[in-house]
C-alpha cells in the first residue's frame, strides 16, 4: 500500500513531520553509530514515560528512518537501527547538536558542562 504524502508549504514543514516529536531526533541521534534495544534507548532518555519513545519509534519505522529487528529468542529481544533513509539525517542532527551545544555554553555553561558529559556516558 502506497502511502499518500502530505501538502507541505515548506520543506521545513516536512522534515518536522518526520522528525519532530519530543522524542524522535533523540532517538535518531542515539542510533546514529549503533543499533541499540529498547532498554538501552530508555535509558539515555530517562525523563521518558514508557508510553512515549515506544509510539515514536513506530512513528519513526512507519516513516522509514528506524527498523526494528525481533529476534525470536525468550525473552524476546528487540533491536532498533536506523535505515539507509535515517542515516541520510546524520548531517542534520550533528548541525542540531552543534548548535544545542553553542546555545548550552552561551545559556548556562553548567549546562552545557552537564550535558556533554551525559553525551559522553552513552
Amino acid at each position: 500500500m502506497e502511502r499518500k504524502i502530505k501538502e507541505y508549504l515548506c520543506p521545513v514543514e516536512a522534515t518536522l513531520d518526520l522528525v519532530g516529536g519530543k522524542y524522535k531526533a533523540i532517538i535518531l541521534w542515539h542510533l546514529l553509530n549503533e543499533t541499540l534495544r529498547y532498554s538501552e534507548l530508555h535509558k539515555r532518555m530517562p525523563q521518558a514515560t514508557d508510553k512515549m519513545p515506544t509510539q515514536q519509534l513506530r512513528e519513526l519505522e512507519r516513516d522509514g528512518l528506524v527498523t526494528r529487528m525481533v529476534y525470536p529468542v525468550v525473552p524476546p529481544r528487540t533491536e532498533y537501527s536506523l535505515t539507509e533513509f535515517g542515516r541520510s539525517l546524520t548531517a542534520v542532527l550533528t548541525e542540531m547538536r552543534n548548535w544545542g551545544k553553542m546555545y548550552l555554553e552561551k545559556e548556562s555553561p553548567e549546562a552545557a558542562a552537564r550535558s556533554e558529559a551525559n553525551s559522553r556516558l552513552h
